[in-house]
């Protein structure tokens, strides 16, 4: 196959690589450094950038983030009325974790240039739209709509694993996670 691997054909690769060379993903990008450029200065600052450990801290953050969310969603799919107040706490604690998680990615991205740069800025309008169907959700439990909750938290979590593939891609098959502190 010339010097080509059978992943390189791959759907997941051919999704990315799309992404990757995608105008409108550059538009996303540019929008999003207009946006948040303030927030990435400092986050670019402080410890949550991977100069300081010498690779990111991001995909360990996102662990937190992530494992609350799915957590309250096991709670509200097999825990039945009584672990209502649990998943709640948990999706609050999701948001709150999700805060240093996107700074810590915002710092990383910043970084990145051309198709990397392009496929962060879809993974972040993933994680900034799981956010939000978290916030909702978390909104609706305080409000006592639970079931609305439950969806737009289930909603949340399906954003996240899609946005999560994608950053995976750039951490795993990009090697974007993987700087020296030397590099940075």
């Amino acid at each position: 196959m010339d010097g080509l691997s059978r992943d390189e054909f791959s759907l997941p690769e051919r999704l990315t690589g799309a992404l990757g060379r995608s105008a409108a993903a550059g538009r996303i990008g540019a929008a999003q450094e207009a946006i948040y450029g303030p927030v990435i200065d400092w986050a670019r600052r402080t410890p949550l950038h991977s100069g300081t450990l010498g690779h990111s801290v991001h995909p360990m953050l996102t662990d937190v983030t992530l494992g609350c969310w799915l957590s309250a969603a096991i709670l509200d799919i097999a825990g039945g009325p009584a672990s209502r107040p649990a998943a709640t706490v948990l999706t609050a604690a999701g948001l709150a974790a999700a805060v240093p998680t996107a700074f810590a990615g915002a710092a990383d991205w910043s970084e990145t240039e051309g198709e990397e740069h392009r496929i962060g800025a879809g993974h972040a309008l993933g994680t900034d739209a799981a956010t939000f169907l978290f916030l909702g959700s978390l909104i609706a439990r305080l409000r006592g709509r639970h079931a609305a909750g439950v969806r737009l938290g289930l909603a949340g979590n399906a954003v996240a694993a899609a946005a999560g593939f994608l950053g995976g891609h750039l951490a795993l098959n990009r090697g974007t996670a993987r700087r020296s502190a030397a590099a940075v």
